[in-house]
């Protein structure tokens, strides 16, 4: 007789599902109604917090990020809420202090937060240390993530490596992270049975839909051992999003992996986020329709950033340069090492590759370019190649954990909080403040109650 082994799911409609595809502006008020369902279902875990969140609730919603985590434990009582960290740094784009990073952990979990997934742009687990140890400490489920790119760098055994460093930092389970629909089936099933036999951890895949094989992956996946996979619900799937919950659910029905969800459940939560995304499309003026795109397959640059590089070329009337910044983007990756293209290093090729498309080969190299090179943002998967060290000259190269370098910082926050007009702030809002400095001052004044302090 054949051992079930029902496939887990994270469903992600609270958090990926509307940042891929409605440019992460759903409300708290559209999540309540549905947040009981949800809880019911049968979850291995509600995705709901970090990633963008933080940032959009404050920026654009008018709305405390914190508040919003804990209305959701309010409603959500069985299954855990997950969030994705960026390891040191945060839910920002720099390094933070070691006591900004567990002050920020320690206060997630006490909000609500039950699962953690900490990634680092580059895979540098010295940079997930801190961060893993206070989950840890917290009482969370941590899940240790590894970014998944494709270059001659990043073999199985390269992968493996880091999924070992993952254990030795005590997570409960891996994550592989699939954030540009890179991962075909057959590398996916290479790797978890790998991870699997050599390290038998749990294993979450996570994939976006964008090249159109995410569907095929996670089968393969599953086939693998993989014990989790993030979906989606339909109104929120597809295009740059992850594969369908429903679909995967009905997919599954009557194999040993059954999922052990009643897809019925799913169909009226469905209708409900069908509405909301409606209703987002409307008020905040986004196109949600976002097709997929194989020539990721090809370039590796997520469709967004592709769209996003060409619009700025059209504005600089630059367009017929497109072509050429698409072949120099990947040699920029190349010579600074092949970082995957994830926040902040995507940001960063990206605008280096343009700069040298329209203004010659780093004759204008900014800052950030020189510091992902010379170590200030970790280590580098490959070495930097020549040319990249004639960038760096006489910059002194980073060799140890970057964070290091770094003074506490939670101190002078709270005094410079003070110095704004917020003696009395509280610990998430000083986080909020240190996060993100000029929009959090900006909420603070619409929704604390007394004006700005005189500049």
């Amino acid at each position: 007789m054949t051992t079930k082994k029902p496939l887990k799911i994270v469903e992600t409609v609270l958090r990926d599902g509307h940042q891929s595809l409605a440019a992460t502006r759903m409300r708290t008020s559209d999540m309540i109604p549905m947040l009981e369902q949800l809880d019911e279902i049968g979850y291995f875990a509600l995705e709901a917090w970090g990633g963008a969140t933080f940032d959009a609730c404050l920026r654009f919603l008018d709305e405390d990020p914190w508040e919003r985590l804990r209305t959701l434990k309010k409603y959500i009582k069985k299954t855990p809420i997950s969030m994705l960290l960026r390891g040191q740094n945060v839910l920002g784009y720099n390094h933070y202090a070691d006591d900004v990073v567990e002050t920020f952990v320690q206060r997630m979990v006490d909000n609500g937060i039950g699962l953690v997934r900490i990634f680092d742009a580059l895979n540098d687990t010295r940079n997930l240390e801190v961060s893993m140890r206070a989950a840890k400490k917290a009482g969370a489920h941590v899940q240790g993530a590894i970014v998944y790119t494709i270059s001659p760098y990043h073999t199985t055994e390269n992968f493996l490596k880091v999924a070992k460093d993952l254990v030795d930092l005590g997570t409960d389970s891996i994550c592989l992270k699939d954030m540009a629909g890179l991962l075909a089936p057959y590398t996916a099933y290479d790797l978890v049975k790998t991870i699997k036999e050599k390290l038998g951890v749990p294993v979450d895949v996570h994939c976006h839909y964008t090249s159109g094989m995410a569907s095929m992956t996670y089968l393969k996946a599953m086939e693998a051992g993989a014990d989790v996979v993030d979906c989606a619900l339909s109104p929120f799937a597809l295009g740059t999003s992850q594969p369908a919950t429903e679909a995967l659910v009905a997919a599954l029905e009557g194999h040993e992996r059954d999922t052990g969800i009643d897809k019925e459940k799913l169909y009226p939560i469905a209708d409900h986020f069908r509405k909301v995304k409606k209703d987002l499309a409307d008020t905040f003026k986004l196109n949600t329709a976002i097709d997929i795109d194989t020539k990721v397959l090809t370039f590796q640059i997520p469709g967004g950033m592709l769209s996003n590089f060409l619009n700025q070329l059209k504005q600089q009337g630059k367009a017929d340069k497109y072509p050429e910044l698409i072949e120099e983007l990947p040699r920029v990756r190349a010579e600074i090492g092949y970082p995957p293209l994830v926040t902040p290093t995507s940001q960063i090729v990206g605008s280096m590759a343009a700069f040298n498309v329209i203004l010659g080969r780093y004759k204008v190299v900014p800052q950030e370019i020189k510091d992902l090179a010379r170590g200030a943002y970790g280590r580098t998967p490959a070495p930097i190649q020549d040319v990249m060290k004639e960038v760096i000259a006489g910059q002194k190269m980073i060799e140890h954990r970057p964070a290091d370098d770094i003074a506490p910082q939670m101190e002078l926050l709270r005094k410079k909080l003070a110095e704004k007009g917020y003696p009395d702030a509280t610990l998430e809002d000083v986080l909020s403040f240190a996060l993100f400095p000029e929009v959090a001052l900006k909420f603070f004044a619409a929704n604390r109650g007394p004006e700005l302090a005189a500049e």
